[in-house]
């Protein structure tokens, strides 16, 4: 649709796809926040296709990086008259994915409390597999995600204990 818009009424579009986000201030309804409260509060966290999964976890600090990155590199300016429009897309992501078993383990070591595990069959439409091809971010505005899983499950363990009780 933005392609289509941009077309019609030379309106330049970027688009950004976030992979994955976790970190303080996270959404309640994704995984990170999910496993740590259930973690925290000695229920069970269901871990989809018996944890074989691999995700591209980003913390939100790259995130917002990337964000300014494309924003300060103004890549979709008109420089030359009757220019056409540009539409460009964003993936930003770390580039990595992630086991979910690994991700769990990470969040466990950062919360100090073991997860209940309850492992499950795939769920119809979702995916083994997904990670962000940042290569057209690194050309274009040369921003790379670079929190580690570690560093970044850890300051979203530490704010999360201190948030939700």
């Amino acid at each position: 649709m933005a392609e289509t818009y941009r077309h019609l009424f030379q309106v330049n579009a970027t688009g950004l796809r976030f992979f994955t986000v976790y970190g303080p201030w996270g959404r309640p309804d994704m995984a990170p926040w999910l496993f740590a409260d259930a973690i925290m509060h000695d229920r069970p966290i269901k871990v989809f296709n018996n944890g074989n999964m691999m995700r591209d976890f980003t913390y939100v600090a790259d995130i917002a990086g990337g964000v300014v990155k494309v924003f300060e590199a103004g890549v979709t300016r008109m420089d030359a008259p009757g220019a056409e429009a540009e539409h460009r897309l964003y993936n930003i992501g770390h580039g990595k994915p992630v086991n979910l078993l690994e991700f769990i383990e990470t969040l466990e070591k950062h919360l100090g409390k073991k997860a209940e595990k309850n492992f499950m069959p795939m769920q119809p439409g979702d995916v083994e597999v997904t990670w962000a091809d940042t290569a057209a971010l690194e050309a274009d505005v040369g921003y790379t995600a670079d929190t580690d899983l570690d560093t970044g499950i850890g300051a979203f363990a530490e704010w999360f204990k201190g948030y939700v009780r």
